[in-house]
């Protein structure tokens, strides 16, 4: 699907380089196809060496030679890298942009054309392959481009579509900030293993080695959380004991709040982010 197209990435940094590794070395796209630029030189100099793909300082040239456009800038300068590329975009081109916390209305008025507009968002993950991607589709997306952009993003883990307006930020209070929830449960986890008697070494591995077996089965089994949990909650054992501390402390409850709180957050930068667009467009 990918193998005939044009890839542009305007931004090579950590998430930028993260995809191209991934379409590169899962052979989704081929490195000669894949054009990147950036400020620092002396990291397009190593993403070319790595992955020997063309390189380039020109956000405009990448914008030119490219089929499907890839802006992976910070959000704080998107508006302005936008403006820069805007003349070079048209409706050949498929435009996806993976700036956190920038809704497409905010994106579509920084361009000012009816474009094929897609909006990412992987989360950290990306740099081992298991991302939790969300894709959100334009107005004048089709379904192919669609396709286009889960072919490119599952190269870096897994990807589920879904409603812009409605549950971008849900997801992103959900996966774009549970790889934070989750280091902070497994520093705890390694806490307690170190408060009853392991080495820090061994207690932070058994932390993390249980969180990924646990998450692995949950995947390959496909069986509900709470029969996996029964199977290992004994009658009269240890696991319901520590589940009952868990309930007492508030687990449940406090994990849906921290979802809430990172979703009305999404919103409000969203809301921000907007504006600032505005308003800088009218300049």
């Amino acid at each position: 699907m990918l193998q005939d197209k044009k890839i542009g990435f305007i931004g090579s940094g950590n998430m930028g380089e993260a995809l191209i590794s991934g379409l590169v070395l899962s052979k989704a796209a081929k490195p000669e196809n894949i054009i990147c630029s950036d400020i620092a030189e002396d990291l397009l100099k190593d993403i070319k060496k790595k992955y020997n793909v063309k390189t380039t300082t020109d956000n405009i040239e990448v914008a030119e030679k490219s089929d499907i456009v890839i802006y992976s800038t910070k959000p704080q300068i998107l508006g302005l890298v936008l403006k820069e590329t805007a003349l070079a975009l048209d409706t050949s081109k498929l435009i996806i942009s993976i700036a956190a916390g920038v809704p497409l209305a905010a994106i579509a008025s920084g361009l000012h054309q009816e474009l094929r507009l897609i909006r990412v968002m992987p989360n950290i993950c990306a740099f081992v392959k298991e991302s939790a991607t969300a894709i959100a589709a334009g107005e004048y997306a089709t379904k192919d481009d669609i396709a286009l952009a889960k072919a490119i993003f599952d190269s870096v883990g897994r990807t589920v579509f879904i409603q812009e307006n409605i549950l971008m930020d849900a997801f992103t209070g959900l996966s774009g900030s549970g790889p934070a929830y989750i280091f902070t449960i497994v520093d705890a986890m390694a806490d307690a293993g170190v408060k009853m008697g392991l080495s820090r070494k061994d207690s932070l591995f058994l932390s993390t080695q249980t969180v990924l077996g646990a998450a692995k089965l949950l995947l390959e089994s496909g069986e509900h959380p709470g029969q996996l949990k029964d199977r290992v909650a004994s009658p009269g054992g240890t696991a319901i004991a520590g589940i009952h501390t868990l309930e007492q402390g508030g687990l449940r409850t406090t994990m849906i709040n921290a979802v809430e709180s990172a979703t009305n957050r999404s919103k409000e930068l969203g809301i921000m982010m907007v504006k600032d667009f505005m308003k800088n467009n009218k300049k």
